[in-house]
């Protein structure tokens, strides 16, 4: 398999209005002087279509969808919604929807393949809690959830995982470089149980507290193939040198 293209990912979550989507300009011109970088930016459902009609360059994206096509869910929306407003992919599985909404890997994997069944791509979340990883389960913790909520089909053409250590969210703490090395390199060896050599095609992100000091020294990871990037995304005053640290690859 040939070197994985670098992945930079923004996630806006509950933030962002249509004032803010002028931020998309500079992000997208930096896009287009990184051309070995695919950056994407999943905004609130409410500007999906403004902010794809304003950026087409940048892959725009949902930030979760239902894993049914339609039906009675008040508040929700499928995966083809957010597709004919202009979303490209959708995540799935971000650690604040399986602890806030209580979403079970079955539903993850569910919401997955609901999505590609619409023609989106995905970006899967797991990471374990501080608990967890504080008693040595780590590893074993995320793997496992991988394997619960990995879909049907999964291939490097559709599907994206990122690794998300919960308790780095959000909060200003990364794991160390060899702390995040590891959990990918275990997060791959698994895949490949799974998958056999499509796992060499799968993107594997890390996504936790990512910003412009610490970009390069994680992307440059072993087996780190981009970020999910949470708080850093709405700006493209922070976001922009993370896609520039990773076109410095």
């Amino acid at each position: 398999m040939g070197m994985r293209r670098k992945l930079i990912a923004g996630n806006w979550k509950m933030n962002g209005s249509v004032g803010a989507l002028g931020e998309l300009d500079a992000i997208a011109a930096a896009a287009a002087d990184a051309p070995g970088v695919d950056v994407a930016v999943a905004v609130p459902a409410t500007l999906i279509e403004l902010a794809s009609d304003r950026a087409p360059a940048l892959a725009i994206g949902a930030q979760d969808v239902h894993d049914r096509p339609s039906g009675a869910h008040t508040g929700c929306v499928s995966a083809a919604m957010v597709k004919e407003v202009g979303a490209r992919f959708t995540i799935v599985g971000h650690s604040e929807r399986r602890a806030d909404q209580g979403e079970t890997d079955a539903q993850v994997r569910a919401k997955a393949e609901a999505a590609r069944a619409a023609g989106l791509h995905a970006i899967l979340c797991v990471g374990e809690t501080a608990a967890e990883r504080d008693a040595g389960r780590a590893e074993a913790v995320v793997t496992a959830q991988l394997a619960a909520s990995l879909p049907e089909g999964a291939s490097g053409d559709w599907l994206a995982i990122a690794y998300e250590p919960v308790w780095a969210i959000g909060t200003g703490r990364t794991p160390t470089v060899a702390d995040v090395a590891a959990m990918h390199g275990a997060l791959r060896a698994r895949l490949r149980t799974l998958l056999g050599d499509e796992a060499d095609a799968l993107r594997l992100l890390y996504g936790g507290s990512v910003n412009d000091a610490n970009a390069a020294e994680l992307l440059g990871a072993g087996d780190v193939d981009g970020a999910l990037v949470g708080g850093a995304s709405l700006t493209a005053a922070k976001f922009v040198p993370i896609i520039r640290a990773a076109a410095r690859l």
